[in-house]
């Protein structure tokens, strides 16, 4: 059984791992705009200089990022945007529900990318071998 010291003393790896998880999805989106890895067909002939293609830097860029912890929170920010922005143009033209209109993905990235924003990296990430205080 879990108590709340084991809980508080794994914490940030858990967060740590949730971040390596949620990068290695979300740049999997990137590489397959950029890329063609894993190849979707509505990718091909992607222009990059478009706001997809914009999408598929960010994504596979940031994703990198997120998937390391290097300067996890400002890009953690600029992607809980950019899903949010996608969300409201891409998905909320088709209703408000994320269920109805295939927006769940979207917003969840954009939640956890914003949790990201303001928890850090966790533990397993440059940015904490990067910045550990020294007392």
């Amino acid at each position: 059984m879990l108590n709340t010291q084991s809980c508080e003393k794994w914490t940030p790896y858990v967060l740590g791992l949730l971040r390596i998880i949620v990068g290695f999805l979300f740049l999997q989106h990137g590489s397959a705009k950029l890329l063609g890895m894993p190849h979707i067909a509505m990718f091909d002939g992607l222009q990059l200089m478009s706001l997809m293609g914009l999408a598929g830097i960010l994504e596979l860029g940031g994703g990198v990022l997120i998937l390391i912890g290097l300067f996890t929170r400002p890009v953690a920010f600029i992607l809980s945007g950019q899903m949010a922005a996608a969300y409201f143009m891409a998905h909320a033209p088709g209703g408000f529900l994320p269920i109805l209109n295939q927006g769940e993905l979207a917003v969840l990235y954009s939640f956890v990318f914003l949790y990201f924003a303001f928890a850090g990296a966790g533990k397993l990430s440059v940015d904490s071998m990067c910045c550990k205080k020294s007392h």
